[in-house]
């Protein structure tokens, strides 16, 4: 078969290398040194050396170079039946192919494809560790093959050191994707999450992490969980994600005052468990509603004709008895959730395949993987906190002055908000500052983390609430106040983060007799100076007997710039309310 040449450049971002110089085939048992090119290719995808064996076995002098790209857990066992399928001399349908096996993230091939990474580089087949990526690189690139079949499958499952195992069951309960959520609800303080810390992947770069999120928000929404429940799971989770799957499994034997549960595929738990050893293995935990499987898909991406069948003959070795018993020693599956001797009923895995929740289609995958990246936006937000004489006046039947109760409520709201956020303080009455200034700066907007007079802000905020006091002949000079801080906030506006103004009050609106802004040229101001590309929005939180008073003001104020308006009657109902405020990020500025 002399003679033949490569000719599949390929379109959209990503190409197939020149044809390797054709070698004649030596003894049994060489191996050849990748070329230049190969070399080139590993490095830009941050990927091991190819795995290129010829060997005698019947085929013609020439061979078809086939390049193969898979997830990095499946390289070992795939790179075993290359070896074999070489060694053998298989004939693709006119000749024989010489396959060369490449492990890169699925994340980074998948950006690559969809034009949102750098060059892939070469690739004749890729198999990824889930079909989530395909699909969503098929909504940006169109031209991207559809998957040929599944080669193997692992189902997501929980997982936690077998040490904790039976402490976790009394504190968690069987394993779910409910009890995930109940663990890891920002509003029940007082359930699971209290002793037991949920360990995320992050969807974005993991496929197990995007299961186990679509797989929790699925089995919510069906049993009728609210979306603000769901919303605080997500955040509490984006503030305890993993960077990847080997260092949660390793983090599982730490001890702390909660009990780690994780994430993870099933072949992962028994990967780490056999190439660790660690003192005490890990234990997959099956989630009773059923689960995501990752399924191994094989992407023809090679033009070629000849390529493509090289490619074609090597997807239907990865489906023969031998080929799947190498993947099944690995810790695999077979397509039909055939498990082999590594996952017997043994140290917490199951023969029998776990149930399979129904694969979700193209818009909720799409529609999840957005929330997850708008959740994790930081948040930019400074506290308006009212401090005129009305909120020296007590709250009958609570023992607290209105005052007293508002510090009370801003610094359980701060809470939830994790340390990577900018938070400021200002109070409002009226001359705070000096005459006609109704407002004074008490913190500025900053990284709760970075340190103001000697203090950390977070700390320098929750000082200044603990210890504030109302002004007894101020007024409520809100309208001036709202403005300057506008005008502020988006001065400096951040296009990572959420910007947000929160304005806490007894609820009795503007109240400035000396003159000021009038309610009116407020409104005004906020409707022409909203930018939706540059969205700073107001959240008003409202306590006390005055609130409903000032409600249609508020409502009007907020609704000028999508925020939103509260009244609440309880301190501790002051989790909802953010988590309702977080819930409105994945909709902002469209709400």
């Amino acid at each position: 078969m002399g003679g033949r040449h490569r000719t599949d450049e390929l379109d959209d971002g990503y190409t197939s290398p020149r044809e390797p110089s054709r070698r004649r085939r030596g003894g049994r048992g060489k191996v050849l040194v990748p070329l230049a090119g190969s070399v080139a290719f590993a490095v830009l995808l941050g990927v091991a050396a190819f795995v290129i064996v010829n060997r005698d076995g019947g085929c013609a002098e020439d061979a078809t170079g086939l390049r193969v790209t898979v997830s990095p857990d499946i390289h070992p066992a795939v790179s075993r039946i290359a070896e074999r399928f070489n060694e053998a001399g298989q004939e693709d349908g006119g000749g024989c192919a010489s396959v060369k096996v490449a492990k890169a993230s699925s994340a980074t091939v998948a950006s690559g494809l969809g034009g949102s990474g750098g060059e892939v580089g070469a690739m004749d087949l890729w198999i990824p560790d889930s079909s989530l990526w395909v699909t969503g690189v098929r909504a940006k690139n169109p031209s991207v093959p559809e998957p040929a079949v599944s080669v193997a499958q692992s189902p997501v499952v929980m997982v936690a050191s077998g040490s904790v195992v039976p402490n976790l069951k009394k504190s968690f309960g069987d394993a779910s994707w409910t009890g995930m959520i109940n663990a890891t609800n920002a509003a029940n303080v007082d359930g699971p999450g209290r002793k037991v810390r949920v360990l995320a992947l992050d969807p974005a770069l993991n496929s197990a992490g995007l299961g186990a999120l679509l797989a929790a928000a699925g089995v919510a929404t069906a049993s009728g969980v609210g979306d603000e429940q769901l919303v605080g799971a997500m955040k509490t989770l984006s503030t305890s994600t993993v960077k990847d799957q080997g260092s949660l499994l390793a983090s599982l034997g730490v001890k702390g005052r909660r009990v780690p549960l994780g994430v993870s595929s099933e072949q992962g738990v028994w990967a780490f468990n056999t190439t660790k050893k660690p003192e005490v293995p890990a234990v997959p935990l099956y989630p009773a509603e059923g689960t995501f499987n990752l399924d191994y898909p094989a992407v023809v991406t090679a033009r070629d004709a000849d390529v493509r069948k090289a490619a074609e003959a090597f997807v239907k070795e990865l489906g023969t008895p031998a080929a799947q018993k190498t993947l099944q020693d690995q810790g695999f599956r077979t397509p039909d959730g055939e498990g082999g001797k590594a996952i017997s009923d043994a140290d917490g895995f199951q023969a029998e395949a776990p149930q399979a929740l129904p694969t979700p289609d193209p818009k909720t995958v799409a529609s999840m993987s957005q929330s997850w990246s708008r959740i994790n936006l930081g948040t930019r937000l400074v506290t308006l906190l009212d401090v005129s004489g009305t909120m020296a006046l007590p709250i009958p039947g609570t023992g607290l002055t209105r005052m007293q109760a508002i510090s009370r409520i801003a610094v359980e709201g701060m809470k939830p908000f994790p340390n990577s956020s900018e938070m400021g303080l200002w109070e409002f009455s009226t001359h705070l500052a000096g005459k006609g200034v109704d407002y004074r700066e008490t913190v500025s907007v900053g990284p709760l983390t970075e340190t103001v007079d000697g203090v950390l802000r977070r700390n320098l905020i929750n000082q200044k609430l603990a210890g504030v006091q109302a002004k007894a002949t101020g007024d409520t000079g809100l309208n001036d106040t709202l403005a300057a801080a506008y005008r502020m906030m988006k001065d400096g506006y951040k296009s990572d983060k959420i910007n947000t103004i929160l304005i806490m009050t007894d609820g009795a609106g503007n109240d400035d007799p000396d003159g000021g802004m009038s309610n009116q040229e407020l409104l005004k101001l906020l409707k022409d100076e909203f930018d939706p590309e540059k969205p700073v929005s107001i959240l008003i939180i409202a306590f006390g007997p005055d609130a409903p008073k000032g409600k249609r003001q508020m409502d009007a104020i907020a609704k000028a710039t999508n925020g939103d308006a509260y009244i609440v009657k309880d301190i501790l109902e002051i989790r909802k309310v953010f988590l309702e405020g977080m819930k409105r990020r994945l909709c902002s500025p469209h709400c």
